[in-house]
């Protein structure tokens, strides 16, 4: 990359704000002649030293401190690299920073050091995006799921699963030269064989990434009922304090409101709405059309049902939760009537003296993906979106092939396995790759 054999960059490493110990982080080819002339000593590779860190300028002392030097391409942007841990100042660190770009570093942008890790080949899109996702990892669980796409566990069964594809590809076109062949004899099971495998392979890596997401972002779940169902009185109970307003009256609930709670690790935020019916001020209309806008990208829909008539309500809501990934039924007021057998997607649950309650935490610890297992690494939802395209085009390529259609089942393999490739950089253009490192810290 012409960018990092020619430009030296500096940035704070360490968090805004004071603390013990605070970093300075430099990376190019002259890294080392920058903290050589800051520090006043040649720095030993792999080696801490002390040194008294000086304006180079003035030969004003900044502060003291430990140097590590990193030779490259033995460092985590595969460039020459010094880390100096100073004291946590602001003060003291700006400081450093300013002198060494008077010794000709520039400032890093954010992302910056990242960014010329992936360019040099340290890692791949999907694990240095992990990065991001561990330092911002806010339970345990999603802080291995983190560490699991930074160790490659993710981009490892996307590269095989896209080697795959590729291997497919390369025999479909093969057979294209040969078209007067009847497909049997130029392999034509192997590649129903293969295509079958690839697709379950997908599958389950769809899964498993769909997962990883829901570890990161955490599940967004909407309530939705009829007015009096009970949808306020759930979020307050759910949320442990008083959230959402309750009365009697139908239509108190007329704007979302959002709340995120915690279920054993995983983040749910979940937005109450107005109740669903056909009559109410132009105010609720608002409120009712604002919520069905909200079940669009919903990855949960909690319906609520009054129990004592809950098959009627049911009936009445089942329109409105057409294309909702899942949705979780509950028969509130459960204290009102003799509960029934309800069914496997319903809990019978009564939000106001909290019967029920834990067995609701079980189902939605299920649905938020608490069941990822130890194998579960860290996905976005651009991943997901990727390989939901492999998979249409995976398919598109065993239809077309089924035909004898090679020329298109070749092309969708093509497209199907550039689609993976956006997942771990091998082929992404370079506007989204900017956006993407933009979303870094300042020095990572």
């Amino acid at each position: 990359m012409s960018m990092a054999a020619s430009t030296t960059i500096v940035a704070i490493a360490s968090a805004p704000g004071q603390g013990g110990v605070g970093i300075v982080r430099l990376s190019g080819p002259q890294a080392h002649d920058i903290a050589t002339r800051l520090c006043g000593k040649t720095l030993a590779p792999r080696t801490a030293q002390r040194v008294d860190v000086r304006d180079a300028a003035s030969g004003e002392l900044i502060d003291d401190g430990i140097a590590l030097r990193f030779v490259a391409p033995a460092s985590f942007t595969g460039e020459d690299v010094v880390e100096l841990q100073l004291h946590g100042s602001p003060v003291l660190l700006e400081q450093v920073v300013q002198a060494a770009v008077q010794l000709g570093a520039q400032r890093a942008r954010p992302g910056e050091f990242s960014e010329r890790a992936f360019h040099n080949g340290k890692l791949d899109l999907a694990q240095a995006e992990a990065i991001v996702d561990l330092i911002a990892a806010r339970d345990v669980q999603a802080a291995r799921a983190a560490r699991r796409s930074l160790d490659g566990v993710f981009s490892t069964r996307v590269d095989a699963l896209a080697a795959r594809l590729l291997h497919l590809r390369v025999h479909m076109e093969a057979a294209i030269d040969f078209a007067d062949e009847p497909i049997e004899t130029l392999g034509g099971e192997a590649l129903r064989d293969g295509i079958a495998t690839a697709t379950g392979e997908l599958d389950d890596l769809l899964v498993a990434a769909e997962q990883g997401r829901r570890l990161r972002d955490g599940l967004h779940a909407v309530l939705v009922g009829l007015p009096n169902a009970g949808k306020s009185s759930l979020l307050n109970a759910l949320a442990g304090s008083d959230r959402a307003i309750v009365t009697n009256v139908p239509g108190t609930t007329r704007d979302l409101l959002h709340e995120t709670i915690r279920v054993a690790g995983i983040e749910l935020t979940l937005v109450d709405t107005a109740g669903q019916r056909d009559d109410g001020d132009a105010i609720e209309r608002e409120g009712m059309r604002r919520a069905r806008a909200e079940l669009e990208r919903a990855d949960l829909a909690i319906a609520v049902l009054d129990g004592r008539d809950a098959d009627s309500q049911r009936e009445q809501l089942q329109h409105l939760l057409v294309g909702v990934p899942r949705v979780l039924w509950i028969h509130n007021k459960g204290d009102l009537f003799a509960p029934a057998n309800v069914g496997d997607d319903a809990v019978v649950i009564s939000a106001r003296t909290g019967d029920g309650l834990p067995a609701l935490r079980e189902r939605l610890a299920e649905l938020a993906g608490q069941q990822a297992g130890e194998g579960a690494f860290s996905a976005r939802a651009r991943h997901v979106e990727a390989l939901q395209r492999a998979r249409e085009h995976l398919s598109a390529a065993g239809s077309a092939f089924g035909h004898g259609q090679l020329e298109l089942a070749a092309e969708d393999l093509r497209l199907g396995h550039d689609a993976l490739g956006e997942i771990t950089g091998r082929l992404l253009a370079d506007a989204l790759l900017g956006h993407i490192f933009a979303s870094f810290c300042i020095g990572k």
